[in-house]
């Protein structure tokens, strides 16, 4: 009788009760780079306050208004500028960070193979490491513009949200766009998620995914960039990482976002396809 065989026998064993999920959410939730991750998001908010407080009113460039502009209109103002200074690098960091870790981690405290040995099935564990880094990322997604809000209601007051092109949201619909946007960054954020997953199963040096992550999604902004590339510059999700923009409009436009997503959502299936496939078959001595 083969070792599988004989565990999958084993009087009380069941693959789907082994590493549960609440277990690996308490060990995750107390690591240190969590609570550090969770405190620099929290914060920002208050700076983005103070840094308004000493720099006082100004006018944008060429008398256009822009989203900096109006940030002090209102709670939901500085919500969505909050979103907006943050979405293209800051909040990257924490999705790779808990998804590039996840893995990669317990190889370099050489516990991955133990883990393997309790027995928790190889496609099980994945899937626990990837549900809990997901649900950290969106915690993090959410940390940021929910602060923002509650902190921006408390210094400039609870009203619409002004538009720079002209016109405004009331309170309570601007509320559910800003939600909309926050879903759409994360949804925008999952390449991150899945670059950062495939390659913590790749390696056993946890810096090595993350900043190979973070590394590979600067690549796609500085390629946006290239005008040049023309209509190709549609397949990088980097090229639709703003399009929630056009949600804050007094009639929304959700043509961007829905391209967004079927970009971004191709490439994560793709990329967490190749890390469950590599780690399948993955000599782990660590």
């Amino acid at each position: 009788m083969s070792s599988t065989t004989a565990v999958e026998s084993a009087p009380g064993y069941r693959a789907g009760r082994t590493l549960p999920l609440r277990v690996e959410a308490a060990r995750q939730l107390r690591r240190r780079r969590t609570l550090v991750m969770g405190a620099v998001l929290a914060v920002l908010p208050f700076v983005l306050i103070a840094a308004f407080a000493i720099g006082g009113d100004r006018q944008g460039r060429d008398g256009r208004v822009t989203l900096m502009d109006t940030a002090t209109a209102s709670g939901a103002n500085f919500a969505a500028t909050a979103l907006f200074v943050s979405a293209g690098f800051l909040l990257v960091v924490p999705v790779a960070l808990f998804c590039g870790d996840s893995v990669a981690s317990e190889a370099s405290w050489s516990s991955l193979r133990y883990l393997l040995a309790a027995p928790v099935p190889r496609a099980r564990l994945l899937w626990a490491k990837l549900a809990v880094a997901l649900a950290f990322s969106a915690a993090a997604m959410v940390l940021l513009p929910l602060v923002a809000l509650v902190a921006g209601t408390a210094a400039y007051g609870w009203g619409p949200l002004r538009i720079p092109t002209g016109g405004s949201l009331d309170a309570g619909t601007a509320t559910g766009r800003l939600a909309l946007c926050v879903a759409f960054v994360f949804v925008g954020q999952l390449v991150t998620a899945a670059l950062a997953f495939w390659l913590s199963t790749v390696t056993d040096a946890p810096l090595g995914a993350v900043g190979g992550a973070m590394g590979l999604t600067i690549v796609g902004n500085v390629l946006d960039a290239v005008t040049a590339l023309g209509d190709w510059r549609d397949l990088l999700p980097a090229h639709w990482q703003y399009a929630w923009a056009d949600a804050l409009q007094p009639r929304p436009e959700y043509g961007g976002m829905v391209k967004g997503t079927a970009v971004s959502v191709a490439y994560a299936v793709v990329f967490f396809a190749l890390a469950f496939r590599h780690f399948r078959g993955k000599d782990v001595v660590s």
